[in-house]
């Protein structure tokens, strides 16, 4: 029996926000818009604001006035799974592709991607590569650091994580977002938190079975935001780097006891 033909956009954009109010202000939604009008496909564009405390709503909700391919979604405040995950169930493409606002890896990047999915590929990411151009020396170390220890134990195949780039069918989305343990804890995140919980996404597809490719994108730090965190740069660079290295062993623990064993 012959499968349905997929009705509504070919892709579906899930952009996360949290206190941008300076990449907005820089215009970084008209880039994104200036690309997809160009494309011969149908797509959407949904922003999940993640209940920001900065003007970055209302500059969503005065850009989406008007353009029905660009929708807003609010939610509480929850982190970025949440935000994505909010997007990811608005969704109606094909092929849903998560990428941060400050579009450091510009949306025309897609097109590395896109490519391998005629080729049966079910989940296709973005890698920044070696170089992190616009990173510091401190942060290239700790970014090769954290590769090394997170591949001694999980994604062995895999460069690049953390890469805020990341493509897959909706379909695959709607399985596996659901079960990400950050759903299962009981507190909620305050303030702006930077979460490695695409290593958890990352081996739950790879343990679903689904095919998986990840391509070098071009990068280049653009972020102007000065609202997500407020702490200084090298406190938020110490902070995050605990977190992560935090979230890779509990990742790891949580495989060893078999809580990844039904998806």
């Amino acid at each position: 029996m012959s499968q349905p033909r997929h009705v509504g956009p070919f892709l579906s954009i899930v952009i996360p926000c949290y206190n941008e109010e300076k990449n907005l202000e820089r215009g970084v939604l008209e880039e994104v818009h200036d690309y997809l009008r160009t494309q011969g496909y149908a797509w959407e564009v949904i922003v999940a604001n993640d209940e920001s405390t900065d003007r970055s709503r209302q500059l969503i909700e005065r850009y989406v006035e008007g353009r029905p391919c660009f929708s807003l979604v609010d939610i509480r405040h929850g982190g970025k799974p949440a935000a994505v995950w909010a997007g990811i169930r608005q969704a109606r493409g094909e092929i849903v592709l998560f990428t941060d606002m400050d579009q450091s890896t510009p949306l025309e990047e897609v097109e590395k991607l896109l490519p391998w999915y005629d080729q049966g590929c079910d989940v296709v990411i973005g890698s920044r590569g070696t170089g992190r151009e616009g990173f510091s020396f401190v942060r290239r170390f700790g970014s090769a650091v954290f590769r090394t220890l997170r591949r001694l134990f999980l994604l062995r195949n895999i460069s690049d994580t953390q890469c805020g780039f990341k493509s897959c069918r909706r379909q695959v989305a709607l399985q596996v977002f659901p079960q990400l343990q950050f759903f299962k804890q009981k507190d909620r995140p305050t303030g702006w938190k930077v979460s490695a919980y695409d290593v958890e996404l990352l081996h739950l597809f790879e343990k679903a079975g689904y095919r998986l490719e990840e391509v070098e994108v071009a990068w280049l730090n653009r972020d102007q935001s000065v609202t997500k965190d407020e702490t200084g740069a090298l406190a938020r660079y110490l902070r995050e780097s605990v977190e992560m290295t935090r979230e890779v062993l509990r990742v790891r623990v949580n495989e060893l006891k078999g809580l990844y064993d039904d998806v």
